[in-house]
């Protein structure tokens, strides 16, 4: 997992080459642009999407986690909780390999705050729990990079 403010991307360089392209693009003018259609920046292997929702309570998510992709989450508006745990320690309910989905509910090991300005990176061996509100439920807009890795 990496947190970092937005304008540190490029700090993160040299981890995998997909990886690279999406940092490239989280600057302020990028972000503007995303559309809440599948934009590909490197065909499947990397591409980009906005998301538009009002944050949930608790109990009405789960964990997501994924084996091909890691995902880059980045709040253009708004704000969500996430929690963070080793699928391993949660219990899977839902599979579907063809589209890299696995699903879980469990504890958490890891909570934070994702606002406006800062970015969340969550590679394979992190199961994220996401759209959590903070005190009551707020409409957010996230741009999310997908990202193969495997």
């Amino acid at each position: 997992m990496i947190v970092a403010p937005n304008a540190a991307a490029a700090s993160y360089r040299g981890i995998h080459p997909n990886l690279d392209l999406a940092l490239g693009h989280i600057t302020p003018e990028f972000l503007a642009s995303v559309p809440t259609q599948k934009q590909q920046l490197a065909g499947d292997d990397v591409y980009v999407t906005r998301f538009d929702y009002t944050t949930l309570p608790p109990e009405e998510t789960f964990y997501e986690a994924h084996e091909r992709y890691l995902d880059i989450h980045i709040l253009l508006s708004g704000a969500e909780r996430v929690d963070i745990a080793p699928p391993d320690t949660l219990t899977r309910f839902e599979s579907r390999p063809e589209a890299d989905f696995y699903a879980y509910r469990g504890e958490a090991a890891q909570r934070l705050v994702l606002r406006p300005g800062s970015f969340l990176v969550v590679f394979p061996e992190d199961a994220h729990r996401i759209k959590m509100y903070l005190d009551a439920p707020e409409p957010v807009s996230k741009a999310v990079f997908k990202v193969r890795i495997r």
